[in-house]
């Protein structure tokens, strides 16, 4: 397990890699939501690209250091450009970011995350019922049910704590429950993190852009430290903009501002602690 003096070295590190690589991580994302997780990449210092078309998503699994996969608004040509681009992914060992948003609603949705299985991503990022859902899907985990609400959740994110290590030692990598604390494991460490604001579920694209930015610090960073170096920018950046918003729409902007002008210290230092009894 590590300490909590090595994660924050790392993220620090994982920031300060970031704002000087300026690397890219390209994304197959919600179409809602396209131009806030471009900002959010932008902001933090990575290089933003949009995929749609399958001999598209080949070429950026190879051009790019990571890549993010997210299944909101699914299109009818993603039936082919998603599997080619995970297998293309899985080939080069590239550490690629899945957000299973919208679990369990379609055929077509369910039949593309079983097929995710054995491309294992190296973070997975999604609310408590898409990370309980998952692990169902998949075969792994407690085996409890879950039922999610479009793209809301449904459980706690205390319920998803063992699905969700399950999954990460699964995939070998790292998977993030997001909520009003997110957790973050690698199946071995466990992280809550603080922070935030209440207006961020109100705000469209606040999930699917934390996914977005975790890909760009998988450019830089192993998986664990990626995940968690993008959860607590989001909770410290959620924290300051909160603080100077009027509402919503505001929140919006001083939140993009505040991802851009976050130190890599403002980062490390954001409230966080070890889950030794994973909450039992």
């Amino acid at each position: 397990m590590q300490s909590v003096e090595e994660i924050k070295a790392k993220v620090a590190k994982a920031v300060e890699d970031v704002r000087a690589q300026n690397p890219m991580a390209p994304s197959i994302t919600n179409t809602v939501t396209i131009e806030f997780v471009a900002n959010a990449q932008l902001a933090v210092g990575g290089s933003a690209a949009m995929v749609y078309l399958p001999d598209e998503g080949e070429a950026m699994a190879a051009a790019g250091k990571s890549l993010y996969i997210n299944m909101g608004t699914l299109l009818p040509v993603y039936a082919e450009t998603l599997p080619r681009t995970a297998r293309r992914l899985c080939e080069l060992k590239r550490p690629w970011v899945l957000d299973p948003v919208g679990i369990g609603i379609g055929g077509l949705r369910s039949e593309l995350l079983k097929s995710f299985a054995d491309k294992r991503p190296g973070i997975i990022r999604g609310n408590a019922s898409e990370i309980i859902a998952l692990a169902s899907l998949w075969g792994i985990g407690s085996g409890q049910k879950s039922t999610v609400r479009g793209v809301d959740a449904t459980d706690s994110v205390l319920q998803a704590k063992e699905d969700a290590k399950a999954l990460a030692r699964h995939t070998g990598g790292a998977v993030a429950v997001s909520g009003p604390e997110d957790f973050v494991t690698d199946g071995e460490t466990s992280l809550l993190i603080s922070g935030g604001s209440s207006f961020m579920p109100m705000i469209t694209g606040a999930g699917c852009s934390l996914g977005g930015v975790m890909a760009i610090y998988a450019c830089v960073a192993d998986s664990f430290t990626a995940a968690v170096t993008g959860s607590c920018i989001y909770k410290f950046a959620g924290k300051s903009a909160h603080s100077k918003c009027r509402g919503p729409a505001s929140f919006r902007t001083e939140f993009i501002d505040a991802l851009y002008n976050a130190t890599s210290q403002d980062v490390a230092n954001n409230p966080f602690k070890l889950d030794i009894f994973g909450g039992k």
